[in-house]
């Protein structure tokens, strides 16, 4: 088997192995250890007015929703600063992984900010019980998953983190779990 098919299958059956199941799981082979896991998010309706779901990132995304604290998250505010834009669900094995180092991030390092995009269909008061248990130090938007924002393409998989360089730009997008060190060696080279 050459490589292109292989890094496929590979993929496909990360993919699969962390979709949200509907019905209890059944038995599957686990997902190779070198693979991400990845799941897969929730999908707007299809209809006449839904936002089409093969729309892209644009080069230099805007960002103003309601923050679960009560204030406003703007990510135009934040230019001048590297921005963590993480979309990511409460039922996400993956997502929920990935927000201590995240948070600590957010605190350590003061050029350097991370906003949590909560894509799922979940009440405030869930959402706050959910973090009492899990703080974080950054902000938490809960994202409405039929009017995703605007200028992020609709996750295909969670999580979902785009690294906002200072001038506005989508420096990197990663598709599936990520660390700190991922974000930080992307930004020494230069984005």
């Amino acid at each position: 088997m050459t490589a292109k098919p292989l890094l496929l299958a590979v993929g496909l059956l990360a993919l699969a192995a962390c979709n949200k199941p509907a019905t209890p799981p059944q038995a599957a082979a686990p997902a190779p250890a070198a693979a991400p896991a990845v799941v897969a998010a929730p999908q707007a309706p299809a209809a006449a007015d839904a936002a089409p779901t093969d729309r892209k990132t644009v080069e230099r995304p805007t960002l103003t929703l309601p923050a679960l604290d009560g204030s406003t998250y703007d990510l135009a505010a934040h230019r001048g600063k590297w921005v963590v834009v993480n979309f990511w669900a409460t039922w996400c094995a993956p997502c929920r992984k990935e927000m201590p180092e995240l948070s600590a991030l957010h605190a350590m390092r003061s050029e350097i900010e991370v906003v949590g995009l909560a894509y799922e269909d979940i009440e405030p008061a869930e959402m706050k019980a959910f973090l009492d248990k899990r703080p974080v130090t950054y902000p938490i938007v809960i994202v409405d998953t039929y009017n995703p924002p605007e200028d992020f393409a609709i996750p295909r998989g969670l999580p979902l983190t785009y690294l906002i360089a200072p001038d506005g730009k989508v420096a990197k997008e990663f598709l599936g779990p990520v660390t700190a060190h991922d974000i930080e060696t992307r930004i020494a080279q230069g984005g």
